[in-house]
């Protein structure tokens, strides 16, 4: 008898069945919750009583018919709640916290929305298995737009009330300091402490056109925040900033120690690095546990890591670790390193350094 049939557990073999069913009907769901995201209906049903699909339609202003087939998925999934004795649908209270924007970056359906992003590069990605190399930037032409709303969300709820007291630079910024921001995207971090703290200097950095132009746009009524187009990697100041940050920008370089070489250049004696990326370990049976390790692993694959890969860089990927981040920080001069958190952003760890 062949000695795989002795071993063959039938058990296991029905486990193994329904999770790819789950697999399965999970991927529905978070390109179903994207959609419900992105039309508000999450938002529109968020405290109110139970509604027949006309009356959410009719409230959100969409077409009953795909409201209805929403809804009904929605239902299936254990999503929301369906009454079938008068055949109305409730947002319970204890997931509306997870999918509404009132939960802010708590708010699942925010990255749920990479899901469909990543999925339009899924034949480039495949050419990459078999090439090598990497999928280019500009391949994610609403990526911007994506990560604009992730981190708005994070900033609106932690840059203020969290991440300053975090670094203890409430008073210098108060008293009037130089402050940049590298990768900084559409500038919405530098927008909110250029607000705050009208006597500081803040200038964000990113190669990104669009980024750039949104981000000067969004904060043309502010004369003390500038925003300059540079490729991270190339960075000119020296000793021009008392605070440099970067959030989620160093894992996807093509050249990570070069950007943080530069970020300590830019630092006067004595400054702050924040250094912002996601929360992993660099070595994968820590990370086999976590529950967003597979998106994680998923978004590095199809994102962070080719992306990098594209431009001949190192592929560090987005779980390149705590670990291998406090050795490259250290590698490019900074000390006292610190791996702290904050409690509205699950996702990251908080790295702080200090420049000698």
């Amino acid at each position: 008898m062949n000695q795989s049939a002795e071993v063959y557990d039938k058990d296991k073999a029905r486990s193994f069945t329904q999770t790819m069913l789950g697999i399965m009907n999970g991927g529905a769901l978070s390109l179903m919750m994207s959609i419900g995201h992105k039309t508000g209906l999450f938002d529109v049903m968020d405290g109110e009583a139970p509604a027949t699909s006309s009356e959410i339609a009719e409230r959100s202003g969409l077409s009953e018919r795909y409201v209805r087939e929403w809804l009904s998925a929605m239902a299936c999934g254990g999503i929301i709640d369906y009454n079938v004795s008068d055949e109305t649908f409730q947002l319970p209270a204890e997931h509306a916290g997870l999918l509404t924007r009132r939960s802010g970056p708590l708010n699942l359906t925010v990255p749920m929305q990479q899901v469909a992003l990543l999925g339009e590069v899924e034949a480039d990605i495949v050419d990459a298995f078999h090439s090598g190399g990497g999928v280019p930037y500009d391949k994610f032409p609403r990526f911007q737009a994506l990560m604009s709303e992730q981190s708005g969300n994070r900033f609106d709820r932690t840059l203020i009330d969290h991440i300053v007291p975090l670094l203890g630079i409430q008073q210098q910024l108060e008293q009037g300091i130089d402050m940049a921001d590298v990768g900084c995207g559409s500038g919405r971090a530098l927008s909110i402490l250029g607000s705050a703290f009208p006597n500081s200097r803040f200038v964000g950095f990113d190669v990104s056109e669009d980024g750039i132009a949104a981000a000067r746009q969004n904060s043309s009524e502010l004369t003390n925040v500038a925003f300059e187009i540079c490729d991270a990697a190339q960075l000119d100041p020296v000793e021009e900033f008392d605070v440099v940050t970067t959030f989620d920008a160093i894992h996807d370089q093509a050249r990570p120690m070069a950007v943080l070489e530069g970020v300590h250049r830019m630092l006067r004696s004595g400054g702050t690095y924040l250094c912002v990326e996601p929360k992993a370990s660099s070595l994968l049976e820590d990370n086999i546990q976590d529950p967003m390790a597979p998106f994680m692993y998923t978004v590095s694959t199809m994102h962070c890591m080719t992306v990098s890969l594209a431009y001949g860089g190192e592929g560090l990927g987005t779980a390149w670790g705590h670990q291998t981040a406090t050795e490259y920080l250290t590698d490019a001069g900074f000390t006292d390193v610190e791996i702290t958190g904050v409690r509205d952003d699950r996702s990251n760890n908080y790295f702080i350094s200090k420049k000698p």
